[in-house]
């Protein structure tokens, strides 16, 4: 048995964790999950029945893993040698950075995507403000580092670096010039081709 059971579908959130697996090393067995008929194994590990989900079977026993930017850390932490934790002094950026784009980064996009604006005056009310305020804020780090953490490619910057290579692709997210730099860097990767090579011939199979 591999280390990993890994629940996904090609066209989802799964292409994140499925990167990260592949930076981390990790070695996993996918079970590809049809939004019609979910395995019962898929939808005990996480009732919610959301991909991906990831399920290690560690020597203690089997670990359940959902949500992207948790599997992110997760995996990061459980693979020391492919370097992808943050050190001490790249914590604050690495913890900042993953949760913003987890919280008011996805908000705004989907806010935006689904319709629904907020009034101007009660801004103030909602965790991201407006998607033009959050998007100045990342814009803002990004003009003047590489990385989420600086010079130095870590695990935050494959869930940070999927929202915005997503955005730039699907249009949520304009193409600022150091959103598509930021882009073309990661996309340059060897994990993060081998991990799309997988998911796009899924895709191309299904649609067969």
């Amino acid at each position: 048995m591999a280390a990993y059971t890994f629940f996904t579908n090609p066209m989802s959130r799964g292409q994140i964790a499925r990167w990260a697996l592949h930076e981390a090393g990790a070695d996993y067995d996918q079970v590809l999950v049809d939004w019609t008929a979910k395995p019962e194994a898929f939808t005990r590990a996480n009732p919610m029945g959301k991909v991906p989900t990831l399920i290690h079977h560690s020597p203690q026993g089997d670990r359940v893993i959902t949500e992207c930017a948790a599997i992110c850390a997760y995996l990061a932490d459980m693979h020391d040698a492919a370097d992808l934790d943050p050190s001490e002094a790249e914590l604050a950026d690495y913890y900042r950075w993953m949760f913003f784009a987890a919280g008011p980064l996805e908000q705004a996009i989907v806010g935006r995507s689904m319709g629904w604006e907020v009034p101007k005056e009660r801004e103030a009310m909602v965790g991201f403000g407006s998607l033009e305020r959050v998007l100045d804020t990342l814009e803002g780090h990004f003009a003047d580092h590489d990385y989420v953490c600086g010079a130095r490619f870590t695990m935050a910057d494959v869930y940070v670096g999927s929202q915005v290579d997503w955005g730039l692709t699907f249009g949520s997210i304009p193409p600022r010039a150091a959103f598509v730099a930021y882009a073309e860097r990661l996309q340059a990767r060897a994990a993060y081709k081998a991990a799309k090579a997988v998911d796009h011939a899924l895709i191309e199979e299904s649609r067969k």
